[in-house]
C-alpha cells in the first residue's frame, strides 16, 4: 500500500447511489414542469370554453362533480407516481397523433357552432382538451408512463359534460328503474297501489317518478366511488366490472327505497316529509346506505383475490 492511499477520496456504493437518485429525480422535475407549463398554455387556449365548464359545472346539478375529475385524476397520478414514472421517456408519434385529434375535435366544434347546444358544444371542447392533456402527457413521460397512467387518463373522460341526448336517456332509464324497484318494495310492504306509469296511486297520498326524483347526481358520484374503489382495491378486471354493474344496481335501488320510504312516511306520518328536508337535504342519508350495501360486496371481492394471491406469494 502506498503511502497516503488512505487519504484519497473514495466512492462508495451509497454515495454513487445518492447521485444516481439525484439525476434520475432531475430529469423528472423538468419534465414535469414541463408538462404543467403545457397544461397552463392548453388552459389559456381552451380559455372561453374552460370559463364557460366551470360555470356550468357550479350551476348546474348533473355536472357539480365534473370540476373535482382532474383533481381526483391528479391525485391517483400522485399515489402511484413510483410505478407510472419508473421509465420515462418520449413518444411523439402517439403525442402528435393525438395532437392532431384534438384539432380536429376542436375544429369541429367551432365549425359546427350553432347547430350545438351549449351543453353539448361544451362536451366537443373539453374532449379536445383532454386530448390536449394525454398528448403532452405522451410527449413529456413516454409510452410507458402513458401505458401505466392508463386509468388516471381515462378516468378524465368523466371531466366531459354528458351531452343532452345522452343525459335524457340516462335520466329515463333512471326513472324507469327506480320506478320498478318502487313498485317491487310497495308489493313487498304489503301497502296497497295502483300504478300509471311512473305515477303511485296510495290511499292518501299520489306521487310521481319525476325526472327531478332520478337521482342523477348522486348515483353519478356513487359511480365514480366504486370506479376509484375497484381500481385502488381489486386487480382481477371482471372483479372491477362486477363492482361497478353492482354499483349501477345499488344508484337504482337506493333511489327506490328513498321513494317509499318518503311516501311511507307522508302516507302514515306526515304528509310534510314529501316537502320537507329529508326530501331536499336527505339525499347523504341515502347515499351512506348505498355505501353500506355495496361495503360487503367490496370486502368479498377483495378477500378472493388475497386467496388468489396467498399461495403464489408462499
Amino acid at each position: 500500500m502506498r503511502p497516503g492511499a488512505d487519504l484519497m477520496p473514495s466512492h462508495s456504493p451509497q454515495s454513487s447511489m445518492d447521485r444516481g437518485e439525484s439525476s434520475s429525480r432531475a430529469p423528472f422535475s423538468r419534465r414535469m414542469l414541463l408538462y404543467l407549463g403545457w397544461i397552463l398554455a392548453s388552459c389559456l387556449l381552451f380559455l372561453r370554453p374552460l370559463t364557460a365548464f366551470v360555470s356550468y359545472s357550479r350551476a348546474s346539478e348533473n355536472g357539480s362533480h365534473l370540476i373535482l375529475i382532474p383533481v381526483i385524476s391528479a391525485w391517483v397520478v400522485f399515489l402511484e407516481r413510483d410505478r407510472i414514472f419508473k421509465a420515462l421517456g418520449s413518444d411523439g408519434p402517439v403525442g402528435s397523433l393525438l395532437l392532431a385529434a384534438a384539432a380536429v375535435v376542436a375544429l369541429a366544434a367551432f365549425s359546427m357552432g350553432s347547430r350545438l347546444s351549449t351543453v353539448n358544444q361544451l362536451s366537443v371542447y373539453i374532449f379536445a382538451l383532454l386530448l390536449v392533456w394525454v398528448a403532452g402527457f405522451a410527449f413529456f413521460f413516454g409510452r410507458r408512463s402513458l401505458e401505466r397512467a392508463r386509468f388516471p387518463l381515462v378516468f378524465l373522460l368523466l371531466t366531459i359534460p354528458i351531452p343532452d341526448f345522452i343525459l335524457d336517456k340516462v335520466i329515463y332509464l333512471l326513472q324507469k328503474g327506480s320506478a320498478e324497484i318502487t313498485a317491487v318494495l310497495f308489493d313487498w310492504s304489503g301497502v296497497p297501489v295502483l300504478r300509471d306509469g311512473f305515477v303511485f296511486h296510495l290511499a292518501h297520498v299520489n306521487i310521481e317518478v319525476a325526472r327531478e326524483c332520478s337521482g342523477i347526481r348522486s348515483s353519478l358520484a356513487l359511480l365514480i366511488l366504486a370506479i376509484l374503489v375497484a381500481h385502488f382495491y381489486l386487480d382481477t378486471f371482471w372483479k372491477q366490472l362486477v363492482l361497478v354493474i353492482a354499483g349501477l344496481f345499488v344508484m337504482i335501488l337506493k333511489n327506490g327505497v328513498r321513494i317509499v320510504t318518503l311516501t311511507l312516511l307522508a302516507s302514515y306520518v306526515d304528509p310534510g316529509f314529501l316537502y320537507g328536508r329529508l326530501h331536499h337535504e336527505g339525499g347523504v342519508v341515502f347515499f351512506v346506505l348505498a355505501l353500506l350495501m355495496l361495503a360487503p360486496l367490496v370486502w368479498l371481492l377483495e378477500r378472493s383475490e388475497r386467496k388468489v394471491t396467498a399461495p403464489a406469494s408462499s
